[in-house]
Formats: C-alpha cells, sequence, structure tokens
C-alpha cells in the first residue's frame, strides 16, 4: 500500500491570507468543511472540499484566521456491516485539532444513525502555533520517573490556588516544584493530557473517566485539564525544565473513544473507519480489538503513521517536551504479520529528526495474539517492566524460590534486555502504576476492593501478588499499620537500588490509599485524588533519602549490566559467598549486594553494601572488613552499622575514608 504524501499539511494550516484544511477520507463521497460563530453554536457556512487522487480533501477559505473554530461532515454510504459509517448528521472533529472549545461528553446521540450532533460535539479551533527552542531531554535513562495524574495530583494541594488546581500549570507552582525537587525527580511523566471521551457506560453510573486513556483528538490538549493550551503546557515544561525536571508525556495511539461499532462516531470512524481502525481480514465490520478498548488504531497505515509522528512532533516542536510514554505500544509495531521490532512506524519515530533523541518508553504489550513483547522493542525505547514488579512483589510477600528471580530483576534484567545482544539494560522498574494497586494498598489488601466502579467487583485484575499483613483494608491495628509502612520501605528501597530506570506512581512516596480499588479510571473524585493532608512525612522523607542516596552513588543508575567482575559481589549477610543452596534454598529471604561504585560525596570510588532482610524476624549481619576506617549506615542518619538486620528491611552502608 502506498500513499503519496499531499503537498500540504493535514488538518488546518494558516497562511498570509487565509486558512487551507485537508483530511484523508477514502471512501467518502462527499466532505464539507463546517465553520462556526466565536461561541461554536452557530454555524456559519458549510463549504464542499476538493479531493485529489490520494484521497485527501482540502478547501482553502481566504480570510480565515486564527480562532475559526470548525468541524467536518462526511457523506456516503452508511453500511457498518462494510466498514462504512458515513452520516453526515455526524459533526466530525479533525483528527489533526490542536485544540477544542470545549470537552467531550458523552451523548446517545454520537451512535444513532441520523442524529444531528453538532450541538454536542466540540469544535476545532485554528491556532497559530508558537515554536519553542528545541533543546536535548534533561531526562537520561536510569534517572527517577515520577507517574501523575494531572487532575488528581493538585485538586486537593493546599497550596495551589483553587481555579489552579487539576490542571497541567499547577505543576510549575513553587510548592509542586519543591515536593518534586525534594523527591529527585528527574521527568514527570503526565497521564493522558489530550483530549478523552468517558466510556458509554460511566455517565449512568454517575461516574467519569478520571485517567485520560480514552481519547479522540490525539493532539489537542483536554480543556480541563490545560485550559491555557499549548502555551500553558509550553510554560510549565519551561519551568520544569528550569529546575532540571524533564516532562513525558503519555500517549494512547492504541485506540480511540469511538469504542466498538455500538461506540460514538465523532471523528475517525465517520471520516474513514476502514483507514483508521484495524479489521478482521475479509470482515470488514469487525473491528479488531487488540486493545480490550472496542477498536485498535491502524498503526501499519502510511496515513495513520503520518497523523502519529505529527503527533509527537507537534508537542516536541511546540512544547519542548523530553519525550513520550506510549500505552499498549505493542500496537505500534503491530503489522499483517504481528509485532515486529522493525515495524515502519517504531521505525520512522526511531529515525525521525526531530524525535530520534527523545526518550521513548514502551508498555511493550496488548492483549491480542503474541501481545506481550517485554525486551523486544527497539532501542533506545525503554520498556516498563513487570517482571520486575512482579518477582519483587513476590519476593517480599514471602513466596518460595523467589530469591534468584528478585535478584535477577533488582540488577537490572539481564534475561530479558541481553536476548538481542544489548550491553544496555532498557528496563524501567516499578511496583505500582496508575493501574492495579497504590503501593500502600499492595501491602493493605489481598483482593481489589472495586465495588465503586459499579461492575460488582470484576474488572480489575484479579492477581496482584498482595498481601494485607493481618487486616484486610483500613484498620486501626497498630501492630498492622507499622508492618505495612515497613514493606512500604522495604519496596521503596527495593525500587529504588534497582539497576536500570525507575519509576514511582504519585503519591506511593506517601502511603497514598485508593481503599483497595486496583482500577480507578472512573473515580474523578476523593478515591484518586491526592490526599496530601494524609501523607507520611516519615515515608517521604525515606523516598527523598533514597532517591539522595541513588544520585550519590551512579553505580545504582547506571544502565550497564553488572558483570561480577569486581563491580559486585552476592553474599550471605555473614558475609561470606552465596552458594548455590543459598540461592535455591526454598524461602531463602536475605542477601547482602556489595556493590562498587563512584562516590560524589567523597569524591572516590568505595563499596556500597545493600543488605536485604525478608524474614519476620532479626538476623545477625556481619559486613566485610572495609577499605576504609569504617563502614556507616544511609538509612539509620549515618549512625554506624549495626551488627543486627531488623525484620522486613532494606538498609545500605558505605565505606567511609
Amino acid at each position: 500500500m502506498t500513499v503519496t504524501a499531499p503537498s500540504f499539511a493535514p488538518g488546518a494550516t494558516l497562511s498570509g491570507d487565509g486558512v487551507e484544511f485537508a483530511v484523508h477520507s477514502r471512501d467518502a463521497a462527499r466532505v464539507d468543511l463546517c465553520l462556526f460563530d466565536n461561541q461554536g453554536e452557530t454555524e456559519l457556512a458549510r463549504l464542499t472540499m476538493g479531493r485529489d487522487e490520494n484521497g485527501f480533501h482540502r478547501v482553502f477559505v481566504e480570510g480565515a484566521a486564527a480562532g475559526t473554530r470548525y468541524g467536518f461532515r462526511a457523506d456516503g454510504v452508511y453500511s457498518p456491516d462494510h466498514g462504512l459509517w458515513f452520516d453526515p448528521a455526524k459533526l466530525l472533529v479533525d483528527p489533526y485539532a490542536k485544540e477544542l472549545d470545549r470537552r467531550f461528553v458523552h451523548d446517545g446521540r454520537l451512535a444513532l444513525f441520523g442524529a444531528e450532533t453538532a450541538d454536542i460535539v466540540p469544535k476545532a479551533i485554528v491556532i497559530r502555533d508558537q515554536p519553542v527552542a528545541i533543546k536535548p531531554p534533561i531526562f537520561r535513562p536510569g534517572g527517577v520517573v515520577y507517574e501523575v495524574a494531572v487532575r488528581a495530583f493538585t485538586m486537593l494541594h493546599p497550596d495551589v490556588p483553587a481555579a489552579m488546581r487539576g490542571t497541567v500549570g499547577a505543576l510549575a507552582h513553587p510548592a509542586v516544584l519543591a515536593h518534586l525537587k525534594r523527591l529527585g525527580v528527574d521527568a514527570v511523566e503526565l497521564m493522558p493530557i489530550t483530549a478523552w471521551i468517558d466510556e458509554r457506560h460511566l455517565p449512568p453510573l454517575g461516574l467519569s473517566n478520571s485517567w485520560g486513556y480514552n481519547p479522540i483528538a490525539l493532539m489537542a490538549l483536554d480543556p480541563r485539564l490545560v485550559p491555557g493550551g499549548m502555551k500553558e503546557l509550553a510554560d510549565t515544561v519551561a519551568t520544569l525544565r528550569a529546575e532540571n525536571i524533564g516532562v513525558i508525556l503519555d500517549l494512547v495511539f492504541n485506540h480511540s473513544g469511538e469504542s466498538d461499532r455500538h461506540g460514538a462516531t465523532l471523528s475517525m470512524r465517520g471520516l474513514d473507519n476502514l483507514t483508521y481502525y484495524r479489521h478482521v481480514p475479509d470482515r470488514p465490520g469487525e473491528l479488531i480489538n487488540d486493545t480490550g478498548c472496542g477498536n485498535t488504531i491502524a498503526g501499519e497505515h502510511p496515513v495513520v503513521r503520518q497523523l502519529v509522528l505529527d503527533s509527537l512532533r507537534h508537542f516536541v516542536r511546540h512544547a519542548g517536551v523530553d519525550g513520550f510514554r506510549f500505552d499498549l505500544a505493542t500496537i505500534l509495531g503491530r503489522e499483517a504479520d504481528g509485532f515486529s521490532a522493525r515495524a515502519a512506524l517504531l521505525s520512522e519515530i526511531c529515525n525521525d529528526p526531530l524525535l530520534r533523541d527523545r526518550i521513548l518508553i514502551a508498555e511493550p504489550w496488548d492483549i491480542g495474539p503474541g501481545g506481550y513483547q517485554l525486551g523486544n522493542f527497539p532501542a533506545p525505547f525503554l520498556e516498563w517492566n513487570d517482571r520486575y514488579r512482579d518477582d519483587t512483589r513476590m519476593f517480599w510477600r514471602g513466596d518460595s524460590h523467589k530469591l534468584g528471580a528478585f535478584v535477577t530483576a533488582f540488577a537490572g534484567s539481564s534475561d530479558i534486555f541481553t536476548r538481542h545482544g544489548a550491553e544496555r539494560t532498557r528496563t524501567v522498574n516499578f511496583l505500582a502504576a496508575h493501574d492495579g494497586f497504590t503501593l500502600m494498598d499492595l501491602v493493605s489488601h489481598t483482593v481489589k476492593h472495586n465495588a465503586a466502579n459499579g461492575e460488582d467487583n470484576r474488572d480489575g485484575h484479579n492477581e496482584n501478588h498482595s498481601w494485607n499483613n493481618g487486616a484486610e483494608g483500613e484498620t486501626t491495628d497498630g501492630a498492622v499499620l507499622s508492618a505495612r509502612r515497613a514493606d512500604v520501605k522495604a519496596l521503596l528501597s527495593s525500587l529504588f537500588l534497582a539497576r536500570g530506570t525507575v519509576m514511582l506512581t504519585a503519591g506511593d512516596e506517601g502511603g497514598r490509599s485508593q481503599q483497595g480499588n486496583n482500577n480507578a479510571y472512573c473515580q474523578d473524585n476523593a478515591i484518586t485524588w491526592m490526599h496530601w493532608d494524609r501523607l507520611d512525612e516519615g515515608l517521604i522523607e525515606h523516598t527523598a533519602m533514597l532517591s539522595a542516596i541513588r544520585k550519590r552513588f551512579p553505580a545504582l543508575g547506571e544502565t550497564t549490566f553488572l558483570s561480577g567482575a569486581g563491580d559486585v559481589a552476592w553474599l550471605t549477610l555473614s558475609g561470606s559467598p552465596m552458594t548455590v543452596g543459598d540461592w535455591e534454598a526454598p524461602f531463602a529471604g536475605t542477601l547482602l549486594v556489595l556493590l562498587r561504585t563512584p562516590d560524589r560525596t567523597q569524591q572516590r570510588i568505595v563499596h556500597l553494601a545493600i543488605a536485604i532482610n525478608r524474614s519476620h524476624g532479626e538476623q545477625a549481619l556481619s559486613l566485610p572488613p572495609p577499605e576504609g576506617r569504617g563502614w556507616t549506615s544511609l538509612l539509620a542518619v549515618n549512625h554506624p552499622a549495626s551488627g543486627m538486620l531488623q525484620a522486613r528491611t532494606v538498609e545500605i552502608f558505605v565505606e567511609t575514608y
């Protein structure tokens, strides 16, 4: 399949005397441009667009200017069984829209043939792009990523002005910056901020999507989260960069909020369904659902590839972001025969002059055939590592025969990331993310508690490798609460001391809870909003100390694999080398890691000793003879090393000279 690139840019392009509008539709009999008044309520003109031999429809509107509100209508055959959804009653959002005049709101008319929708569909706004100076990314692999749900993060922040709460601009507030700097964050990873729509089952339940993984317009910012548009995003990025914090955008190119065949007709479905979405071969009326969201965007099609690339370039060119995290990224590498690391779209992203130095992070799976692709994305993609997550969780839960798996993940997952001859790990280590339990809920619940989502607790993962420390959920038992807090500290230590890139989800540094809800995508309320006044100051301080330690000792943030030739030694708590029997003991749960590393404080090469004790009792600890004056504990406020290692803990010691 070949599609010649048009001599004009898709979307709305300003020129000196007007605006060129262009959109692709292979099968439409006619596409009309609809122009609206400044309130987006009254249609002022309807202009039929000319079509070229490549399926692009375009029209030049003399005198049109920035601020013009518009949409499209596409007429043609309406036959969903043949993959054709043309309905001139549907106002359609430009896939290249860069700004919208309102949020998307679900309405039954969006899925009803012949029902007029102009009054409920957002209008695209013509904007004049404002390029920013493009600088190299601040973030580097091995750094600390902080995953943020923009709205939930600041809705309850006491120092952020009420009008600013829940917006991208709030991230630039001095109080928020101070928190990020205290934690040593190298980049914030913003969960979707492009315009999305609620899943159709949510409004009748009184719920709304709070995560944003249900997009319609792939490059238009959601007016709720970014009311100031691209300028607000660019200004926030610049402010964060000034504090040496990069910005990574979490983008969704795997499906759209138009959902399955019973979903809304809002944009791509009404314009060019057979181009934008994947369908079962020889059954054009049957959408492929490799995403679990009702449809799958056809990332192999040249028109779609151009849209994805143009969206990424837009955010680099006009906001200066460091990079991107790709939701269900296997979709981007799917071609006719399945996933390929050499797929056209992945190759184009990696080699694009504007994108090739950006940070690229893949969620390396989808639910389709052969969808699990951890370790198989091309460099320089970093990859979310769920094996690190699960093996670390199971180790600390007390599962048998998990020491080896835990250490392999802790050391950078060489079993996964060397399989193609790589010399560096591309792992993104995480223990909790937006989907799943929070870190505190992980150690407070053995099962999910998702009744508030309105699906009788059927949604969300059933196996979370979690434990509750003796009581399910909320409790006033002091012993249980103390045990949970100790476990969270141990888990945080395991995360920040692991080799590779670290991802921490906002609030996990302070014991945030979602009341056991492990799929809180539809809870735009107190369940997901961060209660700043309830965060555990001691846990925050522990996290900050770990992050400072990680920055002090470069070996902790390295991405090269450990060789065992002087760079690391694996010891028992008595200081002797681990034997095969030690590794294979069914409930082995203690370890002493001796790591050779530069020390930026002492300005010399030192040994760092990481002592791990997952057991529920104290263990005797004998550190090997130091090369310097002695060993000093880093997590015990620099007190001299003790001869006992507390239960359920990770301790760190450094040689002092």
